[in-house]
């Protein structure tokens, strides 16, 4: 046996840990050849670690929070979203609605609200700064925390941040690898998300809050598997009160309630799926009434169309749709295809709901993850972390093209070579070609075992 064999997982961690390292304190997004390669190199460490696992379960999960522990201390070089994070924070801190006011009409005015404003005015950028903040109410608690213990201090605010969307990685492994118990699958599939590099940067180093958004909706689905249908309503508004994303996946509950296999009369299921909607949604509402004013709802759908209806950045068939538009019309045809897209995302999510087993929650999985996937292949606008969500959701089925996805979408961060950020359509083409390659084979290979077994 060679020194490398013998010693090979510790190699694999130390190697992980210095390019972390670089990730959290010394990188230069604008290199993106730099970043691409410690991309690909932490990817091949990920895998090797997780694929033929010679560690124990407990050693990678303490290596797992060691690595997001590397971030602690580090202000995010590959987001500046947490700029504004930390602003509404501090607005909802000193009484203000941050739902009802423009970062730059503060500073416009020469009016300063908070501490730092100048400072996190300039970091979130004009974009950000000109537009109504569309982060929902749990999220805003979030950043108050970050404002009550650090309210004067960028550093501290980030450190704050840190450590609760930590916390909500470790609920995430807690209850992702009981429901994979209960499930009957492999505990050892959470790691595909936990040990994730894409998960550990994007989520603990940028600061986006997919982690909490995804640790409310995995407890909640845990407790649906243990048919505590109530409090799991109530977890899954809390989601959608940390992002909306999870109102996306309301339809396909349809048929854990109301199926042929129940021992509950139609009419109980039947109340059983409208007490669990309407909880859902009771709790979204009762948690923006502190929010309540006569402009919220045009603020917070203006803000939500901006980046939806207007933005571009990453999309696959879109960008196809866009050319087309191009070539006939001599125009970008956004309007009419953001307008045409919600419509085949709801016909498909309609076939997902009353076409497919989803009583059975392995399918339910599968659904969820055909279905988010077809809407994110038709959007505008696919940023890196959104990508959080379908990874976790495809632990649970098996299928590996999310993990895939993970890595090639560093190739979307050659935008930010270029200032200001300037995509380049040639990597985005890469990206999404070998992405579909990757699934095509996936599922021709799924369909072959099928097939052997059926013979």
């Amino acid at each position: 046996m060679s020194v490398f064999t013998k010693y090979k997982d510790i190699v694999l961690i130390f190697v992980s840990a210095l390019l972390y390292f670089y990730i959290a304190y010394a990188l230069d997004r604008t290199n993106f050849f730099v970043l691409s390669s410690i991309w690909f190199g932490l990817f091949a460490c990920f895998y090797f670690l997780v694929k033929k696992p010679r560690l124990s379960f407990n050693n990678l999960v303490g290596i797992a929070f060691i690595f997001r522990l590397i971030f602690l201390f580090a202000t995010p070089n590959l987001s500046q979203d947490f700029y504004r994070f930390i602003w509404d924070g501090r607005m909802i801190l000193e009484g203000l609605n941050p739902y009802l006011s423009l970062p730059e009409t503060f500073i416009q005015n020469i009016n300063y609200p908070i501490a730092e404003a100048r400072e996190l005015y300039a970091g979130m950028g004009e974009l950000n700064g000109s537009h109504y903040t569309n982060y929902p109410p749990l999220n805003q608690l979030c950043f108050l925390i970050a404002a009550f213990f650090a309210s004067k201090s960028i550093f501290g605010s980030v450190l704050v941040l840190r450590v609760l969307i930590i916390l909500a990685e470790l609920g995430i492994f807690y209850f992702g690898k009981k429901l994979l118990q209960a499930l009957h699958l492999p505990k050892h599939n959470i790691f595909w998300y936990t040990l994730n590099p894409f998960i550990i940067i994007e989520l603990t180093g940028n600061l986006h809050f997919e982690s909490v958004m995804l640790f409310f909706f995995i407890w909640g689905l845990y407790l649906l598997q243990k048919q505590k249908w109530i409090w799991a309503a109530i977890l899954i508004g809390c989601s959608i009160s940390v992002k909306l994303l999870p109102f996306f996946f309301l339809p396909l509950f349809f048929k854990v309630f109301v199926h042929k296999k129940s021992h509950l009369s139609l009419a109980k299921q039947w109340l059983q799926l409208i007490g669990f909607n309407l909880i859902i949604l009771g709790t979204v509402v009762v948690l923006f009434l502190p929010f309540l004013s006569s402009t919220l709802l045009a603020n917070y759908a203006n803000s939500v169309g901006l980046w939806f209806g207007k933005f571009e950045f990453n999309a696959s068939f879109y960008y196809l749709f866009r050319e087309i538009g191009y070539t006939f019309r001599g125009y970008n045809e956004i309007g009419i295809i953001t307008k045409i897209t919600p419509i085949l995302t709801i016909l498909y999510l309609i076939c997902l709901t009353f076409f497919r087993k989803n009583n059975q929650q392995v399918i339910l999985f599968a659904s969820m993850l055909f279905g988010l996937c077809f809407y994110y292949f038709t959007s505008t606008t696919i940023h890196p972390w959104y990508l959080a969500t379908p990874l976790l959701l495809s632990v649970f089925t098996r299928y590996k093209f999310p993990v895939f996805w993970t890595l090639v979408i560093i190739l979307s961060y050659q935008a930010y070579a270029n200032t200001p950020w300037q995509e380049n359509l040639w990597f985005v083409a890469a990206e999404y070609l070998l992405l579909f390659t990757f699934m095509i084979i996936e599922f021709k290979s799924h369909k072959r075992k099928d097939d052997i077994i059926s013979a």
